[in-house]
């Protein structure tokens, strides 16, 4: 899987190969529409709530791998709403948000659980900096260079030509690695074998599909042996990768 992203950043997914989620919480909609389209430039998946009690119901259906929180709520502090929200996710990281400034409040939030913090007004480049640190300490993604091919839990990286699944490392030949990195960078989407030999062999479709159907199979025992299943065959149209079930 490739999660789209602006050319030359650098991507932060979550280990199964899925975007990273947020949940912002702010009562001030025009504030939390900026701050999602933000997120949402990034290649992030966004939820937003406007109030604590909806924020409570948005983690337990969302599972956001970090929340933006802001302390003033209607119905509730946001210090409340930490509390409520570790009892669901003890683990999740949470960037406090607050027009306060006063070193007892930081602290507060802090003290609290609370993993940063952030006054408004703010830059939204600040608040995507903090998350960013923030999510990956946590351990709950990682960033990968425009490099970095991921499928689930397999990786490409196309400078180094290394592979690995599962963190364990793959060796392929020079034609195996040309046909995974054309299934890698096309996830999902059925591949034909006259698709498949024009891109990887460089010449058209007339009889070699064989030679094809022959570098699957080396694949499948480098890639599938004794795990999930990620490449796959739909009769009469071609092949496909996707993340193991």
């Amino acid at each position: 899987m490739t999660a789209t992203s602006p050319q030359g950043r650098t991507e932060m997914l979550r280990p199964d190969g899925s975007p990273v989620r947020v949940l912002v919480v702010d009562d001030e909609a025009a504030l939390s529409e900026l701050l999602s389209m933000a997120l949402r430039y990034e290649g992030w998946e966004v939820r937003s709530a406007g109030d604590g009690a909806g924020a409570v119901r948005s983690a337990r259906d969302f599972r956001p791998d970090a929340v933006v929180l802001d302390v003033m709520l209607p119905d509730m502090d946001g210090l409340a709403v930490l509390g409520r929200l570790r009892r669901e996710l003890p683990e999740v990281p949470v960037l406090f948000l607050t027009a306060r400034d006063a070193v007892e409040d930081r602290i507060a939030g802090l003290t609290a659980g609370g993993d940063d913090y952030v006054t408004k007004p703010f830059s939204l480049e600040e608040v995507v900096a903090r998350l960013r640190g923030l999510i990956r300490r946590s351990g709950a993604a990682t960033v990968r260079s425009e490099s970095l091919l991921a499928v689930g839990d397999l990786t490409l990286d196309e400078d180094s030509h290394e592979v690995s699944r599962g963190g364990a490392s793959i060796h392929l030949t020079a034609t195996e690695f040309e046909l995974l990195r054309f299934l890698m960078r096309n996830p999902r989407r059925v591949l034909s074998k006259a698709q498949i030999l024009d891109r990887v062999w460089s010449y058209d479709f007339g009889g070699q599909a064989n030679v094809v159907e022959l570098y699957v199979s080396y694949l499948r025992k480098k890639i599938d042996a004794g795990r999930p299943p990620m490449i796959h065959t739909r009769r009469g149209a071609g092949y496909l990768i996707k993340p193991g079930e």
